[in-house]
């Protein structure tokens, strides 16, 4: 494990100041939020405002110049129906980059109706997402090139220079679309947006709900603005002391071991699916499957990384184990339909959550930026054994190697003494934030407490089917009560082959599984 601290003696005193001055500015008056009914068929997010408010805030590009060039963001309210209200919480799925104006549908109906009724749940789409403008996409051909993408493991040094070209003149494109956007897009920055909307929601204090990168982001709210916030949950943790270099080695390592356990799975119903009866034949199979397919990629669009790309799916959680199980062994069975059909084409807001998501991570942070060290570690990572993630993970970070804006420092992460009680939740086995992250939040959150799925795989937990996990989140809403020192959480089986249906039917479970869990269609790697 890289120390942290070396990454911070990078920065250069300039983008100290940088940070400090964009945290310290308080949010300007402004005008209360203006809402009104979503449209029918938003461009973006199509029907899933249906019943929704829509509105906007303006706020400062750079936030050390309050007065200067401003953007968009874009909001949505499900409104509070009980007669007394207990104010708003602002919902955050992640990414970073991640859309957001569809979360207070999917909790208003998740909540228990009390809970759902005392609130008025509030999506929003950070700077340069989905609905907020303006909107970041880069170079589109880095996601989908229009064919099969290059194996993202290397077979040799040309290969890899090929990749290296590639996330190169994304991070080039990115420069001469976005120049003015990409030094005001890091977690300091979200920040100071999260307490401009504060404000414009005219709240003293605000709640909130922060899955994956959203609980970097509320760490960092909560650390800068301990006065402001009144409850906040932080589901499936990120370490801030890895953001975000050592945070992606993590995931290798923990996505390796988590395919695994699919491949265990389906070894269990090999009655099913007669794809192997242990875990290392399944692999065997999962392996030879993927070579058919680079050598012959299905409807000339997915070969084997695309394969990469629906299975990883499988380590955000568990609910589309069966169906993709499914999906392999009809194609061993000479039926490529099913397998061809599990494989989503990256569409524009896959194309904007990756572009987000490089444009805050590469600004967060100092990054390595001699190829040297991208290339051991990765080398180092699959000769040890982790091989489903670790390439295509450097590559779906590696535009950070060359991005214009450099990155550093982090912002503070460690709260004060008399911090408001948090909660944070987080299963044992998540592959995307692992455990050890939410132990670090834990000791830097005071008065938080830390509430433990065990066994839990699934990344993003609250809204996912565990009673104890969301009975006790619901509490803390409702009361502010924090669930006792030490409570642990039993993580539901995964579904057997045929349970899947039924839970991806739900309305709410199959939204959360698909839209906070994890990414139903990744391309390249995976993300926070």
């Amino acid at each position: 494990m890289r120390n942290p601290i070396v990454h911070r003696a990078t920065a250069g005193a300039a983008a100290a100041v940088a940070v400090l001055a964009v945290l310290s500015v308080p949010a300007a008056a402004r005008e209360a939020v203006t809402w009104r009914p979503c449209p029918q068929n938003d461009p973006v997010e199509k029907s899933k405002l249906r019943g929704l408010e829509c509105g906007s805030v303006r706020v400062p590009l750079d936030h050390a110049r309050p007065g200067g060039e401003k953007i968009t963001l874009a909001l949505t309210r499900a409104r509070h129906t009980a007669a007394r209200s207990q104010g708003v919480v602002l919902l955050n799925r992640g990414g970073p980059g991640a859309h957001g104006r569809d979360m207070p549908t999917l909790f208003s109906l998740g909540m228990p109706r009390r809970v759902a009724a005392a609130y008025d749940w509030i999506g929003f789409d950070p700077r340069g997402v989905g609905g907020s403008k303006p909107a970041m996409v880069c170079d589109q051909s880095y996601q989908d090139p229009g064919r099969p993408r290059a194996d993202t493991t290397p077979a040799n040094a040309a290969e890899e220079n090929a990749w290296r070209a590639r996330a190169a003149r994304f991070s080039a494109d990115c420069a001469r679309r976005y120049p003015r956007l990409l030094p005001h897009m890091g977690t300091a920055d979200w920040v100071a947006d999260l307490d401009d909307i504060r404000a414009a929601l005219g709240q003293k204090k605000i709640n909130y709900m922060g899955y994956s990168y959203g609980t970097y982001l509320g760490t960092v709210y909560a650390a800068t603005h301990p006065g402001r916030v009144r409850r906040m949950v932080l589901d499936s943790v990120v370490r801030p002391s890895g953001v975000w270099y050592d945070d992606n080695i993590d995931q290798d390592v923990a996505f390796e071991k988590r395919i695994h356990a699919y491949f265990a799975w389906i070894a269990r119903y090999d009655s099913v699916y007669h794809l192997g009866r242990d875990e290392k034949t399944v692999a065997a199979a999962y392996r030879k499957i993927r070579t058919t397919l680079k050598a012959h990629p299905l409807n000339g669009r997915v070969g084997g990384s695309e394969l990469d790309d629906t299975f990883l799916s499988d380590g955000y959680s568990n609910l589309g184990w069966p169906g993709h199980a499914r999906a392999l062994s009809a194609f061993r069975r000479g039926d490529s339909k099913p397998l061809a059909a599990a494989w989503q084409k990256p569409g524009f807001l896959d194309q904007n959550d990756y572009t987000v998501y490089n444009a805050v991570q590469c600004r967060d942070a100092a990054w390595p930026r001699g190829w040297k060290r991208w290339h051991d570690d990765s080398v180092r990572l699959y000769r040890e054994g982790y091989t489903f993630e670790t390439w295509s993970n450097t590559w779906y970070n590696a535009p950070c190697a060359t991005w214009k804006v450099h990155g550093g420092p982090p912002p503070r992460a460690h709260g004060p003494a008399n911090l408001t009680p948090i909660l944070l939740v987080q299963g044992t086995e998540d592959a995307a934030t692992p455990f050890n992250g939410a132990e670090e939040t834990h000791r830097l959150l005071p008065n938080s407490r830390l509430l433990v799925q065990a066994g839990g795989g699934i990344h993003g937990v609250t809204l996912n089917g565990d009673q104890c996990v969301d009975g006790a989140v619901a509490r803390y809403f409702a009361t502010g009560a924090l669930p006792r020192p030490n409570t642990t959480c039993r993580a539901p089986q995964p579904p057997g082959p045929g349970e899947a249906a039924k839970r991806l039917r739900d309305p709410v479970r199959g939204s959360v599984r698909a839209q906070v869990a994890g990414p139903v269609s990744a391309p390249v790697g995976s993300r926070i």
